[in-house]
């Protein structure tokens, strides 16, 4: 919570200033590729801190974030054999990455948009879509819509209920960190128990 709190300090102190934008663009790259923490934090805090850009945020985070799933799937289709000890010991067991890679088969373009757009691991899915050598412009247009609707979801509602929503999740910033945390997990429960 103490680092979802600082990064929502940092982004509504910095939302003005133009490297906050680069900021959001990594966080949402690295995020859909390597990086544990989604950019929906990072996104809250400067579309409530600078309202007027929402859809500028938006864009950026789509952008970054569809850009670093196409880097996740270039590491499952080139650079698997170098990485998958470490994402074995680290992330996920081989099973339940096997179960991912199999699902890839039936249900490309829908678990790619699944996995966009809810809290299940977005990364992961990313890899395994380039493991399982899924066609790479499937993989992109669900990748774009799933995040896409994701982020626009969360900017726009900012957008239009912005006050309340600040007054909100000032008043109550560790219950909503709670939540938020609470879904991170469940996406991981999901992949790794449900898809075990």
């Amino acid at each position: 919570m103490k680092l979802f709190r600082k990064l929502y300090d940092w982004g509504l102190k910095q939302a003005e200033l133009p490297h906050a934008e680069r900021a959001l663009f990594w966080v949402a790259f690295a995020e859909s590729s390597f990086f544990p923490l989604p950019p929906d934090v990072l996104l809250i805090a400067m579309v409530l801190a600078s309202r007027a850009k929402w859809f500028r945020y938006f864009w950026i985070c789509l952008v970054g974030s569809v850009l670093g799933g196409i880097a996740g799937y270039g590491i499952g289709f080139g650079g698997w054999q170098m990485v998958q000890g470490w994402f074995f010991t680290y992330i996920f067991s081989e099973t339940v990455f096997m179960k991912v890679q199999h699902l890839y088969q039936q249900y490309d373009f829908w678990i790619v948009f699944a996995a966009g757009f809810t809290p299940i691991p977005y990364k992961i899915f990313t890899i395994a879509a380039g493991v399982a050598s899924i066609d790479p412009w499937r993989f992109i247009v669900a990748s774009i819509f799933g995040r896409g609707g994701r982020f626009i979801l969360v900017a726009g509602m900012l957008y239009l209920f912005g006050p309340r929503i600040r007054t909100f999740i000032e008043k109550y910033f560790n219950l909503v960190s709670l939540l938020f945390c609470a879904l991170l997990i469940g996406g991981f429960w999901v992949v790794k128990y449900v898809l075990h």
